[in-house]
């Protein structure tokens, strides 16, 4: 009998990833629409990945098929 294996949450692999250490890194919120009214460095701060920590980084891997 084969091994069922658990699917991965494609929702989830979209909004995050894994780097090599194993942190959960995910984009900042805010960076859609509506920027006109932004100051710029504002605007260069959403452009960098910021960590996911505690139970949602668990929770995260646990989506991605890797806890």
């Amino acid at each position: 009998m084969k091994k069922i294996k658990q699917k991965t949450r494609k929702g989830a692999a979209r909004r995050f990833k894994i780097t090599g250490s194993g942190k959960v890194m995910r984009r900042v919120q805010n960076q859609r629409h509506l920027q006109r009214n932004k100051s710029k460095k504002a605007k260069r701060n959403y452009r960098v990945m910021v960590e996911v920590k505690g139970k949602w980084a668990k929770k995260a891997k646990q989506m991605m098929g890797l806890a």
